[in-house]
Formats: structure tokens, sequence, C-alpha cells
């Protein structure tokens, strides 16, 4: 991978404008967000606009929204949009979640977010980089009040990937809201190793709290999985 593009089995991400490069967190949630029949998706804070294609991939009949506050990295996903497969089936909005949730009357019935995470510490120069990793300009309370607006609230999903205590505090203000896990997938590199991330799927449904399903990269030898491998062969060139 050149560090400007990565490119994908039926589409090309290019990636030099923005601060969150392509990453397996992207790749994971994009291949494992689901919900039956979904028409309505959207991505919120797009990124270089890798989820919402993976999305258009899988869902043919879905259309997507796709939101994005960087301007830089607005541009590059507008491109990277335009230039794939699903030009007519993702549509990218620039601005903040929150001015988005209050103005928009849509529901939907799938919503993903691989959100910032980080809380006001250790912090670099790069206002960009900031933007993308730090959740000062979408903190959890204001994503979930968000995603209580507009998902649908019969069939609804949404679905986030975070790694565990992150996870832990964004469940406990979706439980308060009344938002429920109902499908919990845990992220390792090998199974030796310890979990870098958890990716849940919440609805307006109280079902019983989901065992994990545990997903891990590597094997033990550090060949890739066949569990990996089959979540992401029609998506990446390696598989």
């Amino acid at each position: 991978m050149a560090n400007n593009y990565f490119q994908f089995k039926q589409f090309t991400i290019f990636q030099d404008q923005c601060a969150m490069k392509v990453s397996t967190d992207a790749a994971v949630l994009g291949a494992l967000a689901s919900q039956d029949q979904p028409e309505n998706i959207l991505d919120i804070g797009t990124g270089t606009g890798v989820i919402a294609l993976m999305m258009a991939q899988r869902f043919e009949k879905a259309q997507i929204k796709a939101l994005e506050i960087d301007s830089k990295a607005f541009t590059q996903a507008s491109e990277n949009i335009a230039q794939s497969p699903w030009a007519d089936q993702v549509k990218i909005e620039k601005g903040s979640f929150q001015n988005f949730s209050k103005s928009c009357s849509e529901k939907f019935d799938l919503i993903v977010s691989n959100p910032p995470y980080y809380t006001n510490h250790n912090k670099s120069k790069d206002k960009q980089r900031n933007l993308a990793l730090h959740n000062d300009e979408l903190p959890f309370g204001d994503l979930i009040k968000g995603v209580l607006k507009l998902l649908e609230p019969n069939k609804g999903k949404f679905w986030v990937i975070l790694p565990p205590n992150q996870m832990k505090e964004l469940e406990k203000i979706a439980n308060f809201f009344e938002l429920y896990s109902n499908a919990f997938y845990e992220l390792r590199d090998r199974p030796s190793t310890k979990v870098l991330r958890q990716i849940k799927s919440f609805s307006f449904s109280k079902l019983t709290i989901p065992e994990p399903t545990s997903i891990c990269i590597k094997d033990e030898d550090f060949s890739y999985s066949q569990a990996y491998k089959h979540l992401l062969k029609d998506f990446l060139t390696i598989f």
C-alpha cells in the first residue's frame, strides 16, 4: 500500500488529505455492520469514505448518507465517492453531527460510526489529526442523543467500534437512553492477545445480553486467520 491510497477489490481510497487513514477498525466495521435489507444508511464521520463505500458494495438497494466535519477529509471523501461505482448511491454532507441530527427529518435503519474516542489529553499540534482522534467535537453523549433522534424506531440498528473502556462508557450512556446492545464482537490481533476493539450493535429492543463473538486478525503463527479472511474477502486484495 502506498501511503496516499489504498486499493480495495472494487474501489480505491485516496487518503493523503485525511488525518485518519484506512484502518483495520474501519474495514472490520464496514464488513460487520448489518441490518435486514436496509434502505437508508448513515455513516457518521466518514473520513476517507471507506465505510460508506463498503456499505454501498454490500447493500446495493440502500441510499447512503456520509457525514464529515473536516474540510480536507470531506473533499477527499467526495472525490473517492465520485470515482467509485456507487457515486449515485452515496451522498456526502459537510458539517457536525450535532447540527445534522437537529436539522435532519429522515430516519435511518442502519447507522454506523467509527468515532473519535480520545479525551482532551495528549494532543498533537496537528489540528486535523486532533479532530479525527479526540472526541471534543463529538462527545459520546451527543453521539447517542443524535442516534436516538435519527434511528428508525422499529428495526433500526446502530453499529459502532471502540476500544473496550470507551465502549463501556458509550454503552452506559446508550442504556440510560434505552438503547441496548444486540450484537457483540471482540477484535484481537491473535487468540492469546488482549481485546483491541469491541464492535456492538444497538437498537431500541432490549434483548438478552449477547455473548461476544471473538474475531482474531491472525493465528498464533502470525498468518491471517480464516475468520478474518472470510470477513474481508470481498474487499481486501490480499484475500
